[in-house]
């Protein structure tokens, strides 16, 4: 292994990277790396090290996890602490890595959701894995039906006050939830700096639910997660289901998503990509970057490769793009 040092060009080959988030201090660029795919133990860790290097290389300082991601749960968090410490010690300050609690991680009654007992446990577990003293952004990774909204909420409150997260971020809750929290959190001086949710060209849902228009008129940043549809954007199942996708292992993404009525369309996206001399998976992370109030797309890679197509979106004109077509049904 070769002592890392980044690119001295990393924060000029493009100029249009940085968006600000909502009304905070905080830019984030276009293009961030998420770590739920392909950072588990089944990836060697020097493939993981490359795909952070290139990011880190070519501007993309947000690191995007949960305590849940893996495989197994906690994995995504160790490996990332591994490559943090040995590669970007000195760099910590030119990151904004943010992760999540809420999802299974621990059996009992204490092992998932929003109380603020699972909360707290979860920041302090993160943290030990990671190595570090702090995250940037600390979400609450779903929204908890039976716990009351201020416990929950609370515990975010509380972990910023304790130095454990910078900012606070609201994942996968609902509009009428997400403006209550909104409301407290700002009441006692910790404003949510961003929401993640769901957002591409098969699943506008946050979208048709006014939680974009919310974010934007409120300052508050939005994210896309699956900006790609977990690889149903990109030219990967255009001609079947490749052996070894996720798909074909009936993981996160299952054949019965792939229709005769999604694939026709998936066809019509690419010929339009293709007239238009540009990649389907950039055109269609282009299309997430274009709405309204969106600060940043989560991008995952199994190679630099990868990553570099969904970095080069940010080079899509954006003429046409709000003229494309959408699928009609929902696919998740």
């Amino acid at each position: 292994m070769h002592e890392y040092s980044a690119s001295e060009d990393r924060y000029s080959q493009n100029s249009a990277l940085y968006r600000r988030c909502g009304n905070s201090g905080v830019l984030l660029p276009a293009i961030s790396l998420g770590l739920w795919q392909n950072f588990g133990a089944d990836t060697p860790i020097d493939d993981c090290r490359k795909i952070l290097r290139y990011a880190f290389d070519n501007g993309i300082t947000h690191f995007d996890l949960a305590d849940n991601y893996g495989p197994p749960p906690g994995c995504a968090e160790r490996v990332l602490g591994q490559i943090l410490k040995q590669d970007f010690s000195s760099y910590r300050d030119e990151l904004f890595i943010a992760t999540k609690a809420g999802y299974d991680m621990w059996q009992g009654p204490y092992g998932s959701w929003g109380s603020r007992k699972h909360i707290m446990a979860g920041i302090d577990q993160s943290l030990q894995r990671m190595g570090l003293d702090y995250v940037d952004l600390f979400y609450t990774h779903r929204y908890d039906p039976v716990t009351p909204l201020d416990e929950t909420l609370q515990a975010l409150v509380d972990i910023v006050r304790a130095g454990k997260a910078l900012y606070i971020g609201i994942s996968r809750w609902p509009l009428h939830a997400l403006k209550y929290a909104n409301d407290y959190l700002r009441s006692r001086d910790v404003p949510p700096l961003i929401y993640q949710g769901r957002l591409n060209l098969l699943d506008r849902a946050v979208a048709e639910e006014g939680i974009c228009d919310y974010c934007a008129e409120n300052g508050i940043g939005f994210i896309s997660f699956s900006a790609l549809a977990q690889g149903l954007l990109t030219p990967r199942y255009l001609n079947g289901i490749p052996q070894e996708s996720r798909m074909a292992k009936n993981g996160s993404l299952t054949p019965d998503k792939l229709t005769p009525e999604l694939l026709a369309y998936l066809k019509e996206l690419s010929a339009i990509a293709e007239k238009r001399g540009e990649p389907l998976a950039a055109m269609s992370l282009a299309w997430v970057l274009s709405q309204k109030g969106v600060t940043s797309v989560l991008v995952g890679a199994r190679s630099v490769e990868q990553l570099s197509q969904s970095i080069y979106s940010l080079n899509v004109f954006p003429d046409g793009l709000a003229d494309l077509p959408l699928y009609g049904n929902k696919v998740f």
